[in-house]
Order: structure tokens, then sequence, then C-alpha cells
């Protein structure tokens, strides 16, 4: 009975929305859904807003003001660049907006979001994020708030109304990157084989030998792991080179194809341009 009654609300939430919209493009005789670019939902008291997959074209969005608790309603609206969704009870927005990789405004705050890494890996995608708004929500009172924010939205330039300064990125980068320390661990995406000093020991190396037991078994050892050591430095190094992963551009070469001039006044046959193909270690 309870499931019952709580699918019958999300119905009746999902229609009022729908019927606020019908209202809206009535009001401002819009005929057709492509004709709609921005959409003002906000203080309608709505709880739940039916799919808005019919505008396509949709850019601006607010919905602002009202109780929503979750987003769904922007699965393939692409174009949004603007959306205002603050002043709610949104608990989360895990793949909600992560999506929407043209959006360029974003108004969270006073809502109820949690967990500050989920909420931001929604913004991973999003190269031309300029402005976000997060705060008084629970996550902006996590320790280093700020800082984690501005390293995980490198574009963002203006959040919770204050500029990103030089000083907050240097200092993000220094507390949050370890680029400096991964340069000598991963090469070409994975882990390094460390300096050649580990391929060619400073001190003279015990010859390899071979040892007799009982039973007349036979075993070759040597304390670097039956691994003959290399005769100097430079022949370390290559040996390591050569276990490293192959990088390969191909690119066209256009050179010695002619001008589309030149291809409709002449009446030789031309051939396709030459794919010229360069092998990195």
């Amino acid at each position: 009975m309870a499931a019952s009654n709580r699918l019958s609300q999300v119905r009746f939430a999902s229609n009022l929305s729908e019927q606020v919209v019908e209202d809206i493009l009535t009001r401002r005789r819009i005929k057709t859904d492509k004709e709609v670019e921005e959409l003002y939902l906000a203080d309608k008291g709505l709880t739940d807003v039916h799919d808005l997959r019919r505008f396509r074209y949709l850019k601006k969005l607010w919905l602002n003001g009202n109780r929503l608790r979750q987003i769904s309603c922007l699965t393939t609206n692409f174009r949004v660049c603007e959306l205002h969704l603050n002043d709610n009870e949104l608990i989360e927005i895990s793949g909600a907006i992560g999506h929407l990789t043209c959006l360029q405004t974003c108004m969270l705050h006073n809502n109820q979001l949690t967990k500050l890494d989920k909420v931001t890996r929604e913004f991973k995608r999003m190269q031309n994020l300029h402005t976000l708004n997060l705060f008084d929500n629970p996550i902006a009172q996590e320790p280093e708030y700020r800082l984690f924010v501005i390293q995980s939205c490198p574009s963002v330039k203006l959040l919770d109304r204050q500029e990103v300064t030089k000083r907050e990125k240097d200092i993000a980068r220094r507390i949050y990157h370890s680029e400096d320390k991964a340069q000598g661990k991963v090469a070409f995406g994975r882990r390094s084989q460390g300096p050649p000093s580990l391929y060619y020991p400073a001190t003279p190396q015990r010859p390899v030998t071979r040892a007799s037991i009982s039973g007349g078994k036979v075993v070759a050892d040597n304390y670097m792991g039956n691994k003959t050591p290399f005769e100097d430095q430079e022949e370390a190094v290559n040996s390591r080179r050569l276990k490293k992963s192959l990088t390969m551009y191909s690119s066209f070469d256009w050179g010695k194809v002619p001008r589309i001039q030149q291809r409709r006044t002449s009446e030789n046959v031309f051939g396709n341009p030459e794919i010229i193909t360069r092998v990195y270690r």
C-alpha cells in the first residue's frame, strides 16, 4: 500500500511539472519544442520534474526554489550551458549532470549535498565550466573544501561568488598533485624500472656459478636472480629503453597532392595522399 501511494505521488509530481511547462509554452505562444532554449521553472513547488528530452535545443534552465531531492530530467539535454538548481533539497547529483559537457554556469548552493568527491566527479568532463556555487551544503564544511574543488575543477574561475586566484591554484596543485613524485615512478603509462644503477651496480658482481647437489641435480644460481650484470651503464640504459612501449603516429602527406583548382583544370589522374607513420619509443 505504501509503495502504491509513493508511485502515485511521483506520477502526480511529474504530471504537475509537465502541466507547468505546458502552461508556460501556451502563455508564450510557443508552438514547437525546438523554439525552447530557455525554461524558467523556479519557485513552482515542484518535487519532481518530468523528462525534458523533448527540448533538444534547451540551453538555460531554472529549477531553483523548488523541493527537488534528486534530478533526472536532463538525460539528453546536452546543449545546456546554464543550470540553476539552488535552494532545493538535493541530496546527490551523481550521474545526473556529468554528461552536460557544455555547462558553463552551475548553481547548486543551499542544498543537502554530501560526499564531496562524488559531487566534484560530476564536473570532471566539463572543460567550459567557469562559474560554480556549492556553498550552504554539508560538503562546504569539509576540511580544505575550496582547494579540493579548485583542483578537481580546474576550469572554474568563480567559486562560491569568489574569484579563484592563481595562489589558490598553486596551493591546490602542491597539495593534491604528485607529478614531481610520479616522474621517477611512471614511464609511458606504467611504473619505471628505476634508475640505471639498478642494472649497473657500482660494485663488482659475483660470477655465475653452477653447483652440484645430491641426486645429480645442477642448480645455476646468481644472487641477482639469474640476471647477468651489464658490462657498462650504456648497455643497461639501452636494455631498459627496449622494454618501454611503442607510440605510433600516422598522418597524411599533402605536399604532393595538387590543390582543388589544379585538379579541376588538369586532365591528369592524381593519387591519394601518402600515409606517413612515425614510431617513437
